[in-house]
């Protein structure tokens, strides 16, 4: 009975913490530390439970990568790469939006698609204010491709870093399995777009010419610190692809790579670290301890026994009800949460139902939950994130409107990624 009793209260806990996260009347950071704390004071787990279930591959991936992009965005490089990709579009509306999304697309793959938005929004409004073209259409363009893009590889979206963390899975197996589904998915729903935003595109010639008229150079604001900072995210990215062969974890990747930079540049350190987002990690550390509580009591174990039952342990359907499932939660949620609970949830149905090959329910879980993010205008934090920062330039983009667009597209991406799953794995 004791056992019930840790259960119900371990769950009454998470689901409370779930709601405060979802309604934002906490902070999210807040709400999962408070969470963690209260499964401590109640005693469903010790401390050494606690920090046991804490993924530091995870949360070292991720400060590993916030230094090294905190430092290669003072060179101006992503400035550069947005005002540069306007002048080869030569002042064309739809083409400077598809070069911006494509952008977006590939450096969220190879950052994170938070750092993305964060670079590339300015540059945007700098830009549609020279064509004076509603900037909008261009905000949620890209949007959806930093959510696709970051769907391609280990460090492209936090879903796929603590996946990879929990499974093993490296760089090299998540771009190749991923690569297709992603690259479908951005050019089916760029296509839409044009279509849907082709009479928003129109701009004289006069307008073009202003954009012709930008020198890219002068967002260039170090060149010394861009070549350090560039050589060693090189050296990072192909850490990353040999990790697996050099027997190194992700994170290990990740602060070599962050500690060189700091050595060769001779940044400051304290100025370095606050540009980290210690609140993003302390929110992880906090789901993972509430997670970990969930394990310990049995809970994981009774849900992967019943969704065993529900699918009968066939790959078919256990994989279908991940990605359809993964997408529309994490449409309506923050995908982290949501991801760190399915995690052990299935392990553990691999564990009962004896499946020995789980990959093609991995890549199920990493494309929903990914790309589900673009369902709505809270769905990923890269969106919220664009919001906010439309909002501070006075251009407003509404729940309602987003969904309207998003959510359709969404839709047609996770259709494409479950023919895609059917088709590679499951056939």
């Amino acid at each position: 009975m004791k056992i019930d009793i840790q259960a119900a209260t371990a769950v009454t806990v998470f689901l409370l913490t779930y709601g405060l996260i979802i309604s934002e009347k906490l902070h999210r950071t807040v709400a999962a530390l408070l969470g963690a704390v209260l499964v401590l004071f109640l005693g469903i787990i010790d401390q050494a439970t606690a920090i046991r279930a804490i993924d530091f591959n995870t949360i070292g991936l991720l400060i590993g990568m916030m230094i090294i992009v905190g430092i290669t965005r003072r060179t101006g490089i992503f400035e550069y790469l947005a005002v540069k990709a306007a002048k080869l579009s030569k002042g064309n509306p739809w083409r400077i939006m598809l070069a911006l999304a494509s952008i977006t697309a590939v450096t969220s793959a190879l950052l994170d698609n938070v750092t993305t938005v964060l670079l590339i929004v300015p540059v945007t409004f700098s830009i549609t204010s020279e064509l004076e073209l509603n900037p909008v259409p261009f905000l949620i363009t890209q949007i959806l491709a930093s959510n696709i893009g970051g769907t391609a590889t280990l460090i492209g979206d936090p879903p796929n870093i603590m996946i990879g963390s929990a499974t093993g899975l490296g760089f090299m197996d998540f771009l190749p399995n991923l690569i297709l589904p992603v690259l479908v998915s951005f050019a089916v729903t760029m296509w839409i777009l044009k279509l849907v935003y082709r009479r928003d595109m129109v701009v004289s010639e006069s307008q073009k010419v202003k954009i012709l008229a930008f020198d890219e150079l002068q967002a260039i604001k170090d060149y010394g610190l861009l070549k350090k900072s560039l050589g060693v995210l090189v050296l990072t990215v192909s850490g990353f692809v040999l990790h697996q062969f050099l027997h190194l974890e992700s994170a290990t990747v990740a602060l070599a790579g962050a500690t060189l930079l700091l050595l060769i540049t001779r940044e400051e350190p304290e100025d370095i670290l606050l540009t980290v987002e210690w609140p993003t990690l302390f929110f992880f550390a906090g789901l993972f301890v509430l997670v970990g509580a969930l394990e310990h009591v049995g809970v994981i174990e009774w849900v992967a026994k019943k969704s065993l039952e529900a699918t009968q342990g066939a790959m078919l359907q256990t994989s279908m009800l991940i990605l359809w499932l993964s997408a529309i939660a994490s449409a309506f949620v923050d995908n982290i949460p949501f991801v760190a609970t399915m995690i052990p949830l299935i392990q553990k149905m691999g564990e009962l139902g004896g499946i020995t090959n789980l990959k093609p329910i991995w890549w199920s879980l990493s494309l929903g939950a990914c790309l589900g993010g673009n369902g709505t205008l809270i769905g990923a934090s890269a969106n919220v994130i664009v919001a906010g920062l439309a909002e501070k330039q006075g251009v407003a983009i509404s729940f309602k409107s987003f969904m309207k667009l998003a959510f359709p597209l969404m839709i047609l991406s996770i259709c494409i990624s479950s023919v895609y799953i059917y088709i590679a794995y499951l056939r």
